[in-house]
């Protein structure tokens, strides 16, 4: 199936002192992350900003994907920054985020620090409960994709909701709240006031319950759910270069 036009993964090759993995959102594409990895190519650092399987082409392969093709995506590509540069500090947007939290529990201080943006481990909607039965009636719902207040801006994500595979996000949700005591690193995290897509709660539970020593929330006031190309995007960056460059000055 061909990949949609800017949904295609990034890199860069910079130099081996820091490497960073940028993971877009459910039903989202690397475009999401590219112009946030491209700033923090132009630093010199080495970037991915992988597409995960199933997304960038049509929502129906998303429901032969599970999270753990998507998780086994992500990992491949954090192993590679592991092997190849000094630090490695990996950034998750929403389900992306889900995915940042599994990986710093499973290969704890090879990855030196966590960028979340609206990060996802679940969800207030009524209807998660139907969920596994529904998806095997329907094959997806409506979906919430551009969810940014910027004008002219666009994700490339399905407007569908593949079902199949939001019940297997929701099973790593689980898998990462079973395990969110192992996480350790310091924690950045950036959240929209006004969000269409995940619920603020998200973000308190992350805070509360990661055993990290050194975290920090920064609210955004202008910018909705994919905030990584909203108004406030330069935030983001200039918050993530500025939280990457502290840990790497204390070793």
């Amino acid at each position: 199936m061909p990949i949609r036009p800017g949904a295609h993964p990034w890199s860069s090759d910079g130099d081996d002192s820091v490497g960073v993995l940028l993971l877009h959102g459910f039903t989202g594409s690397p475009a999401s992350m590219r112009p946030w990895g491209e700033a923090l190519a132009d630093r010199g650092w080495t970037v991915r900003v992988p597409r995960l399987p199933g997304h960038g082409t049509r929502w129906q392969d998303m429901n032969i994907t599970t999270w753990q093709d998507w998780y086994a995506e992500a990992d491949r590509n954090l192993l590679e920054l592991i092997a190849r540069c000094e630090r490695v500090y990996v950034c998750g947007l929403s389900m992306g985020g889900a995915l940042t939290l599994r990986l710093a529990e499973q290969h704890g201080e090879a990855i030196g620090g966590l960028v979340l943006v609206n990060p996802a481990v679940h969800t207030e909607r009524l209807d998660r409960h139907l969920l596994p039965i529904v998806k095997h009636l329907v094959g997806s719902f409506p979906g919430i994709s551009n969810d940014i207040a910027k004008p002219g801006m666009d994700e490339v994500a399905y407007d569908r909701t593949p079902l199949k595979a939001a019940h297997s996000m929701m099973q790593l949700w689980s898998e990462v709240k079973d395990d969110i005591a192992l996480v350790r690193q310091p924690v950045l995290l950036f959240r929209s006031a006004q969000d269409n897509v995940v619920e603020a709660s998200n973000a308190e539970w992350i805070l509360t319950h990661v055993a990290s020593t050194d975290t920090e929330e920064i609210v955004l006031a202008d910018s909705q759910h994919v905030a990584t190309l909203d108004h406030d995007a330069q935030t983001i960056i200039d918050g993530s270069v500025e939280f990457i460059e502290r840990l790497r000055a204390q070793g």
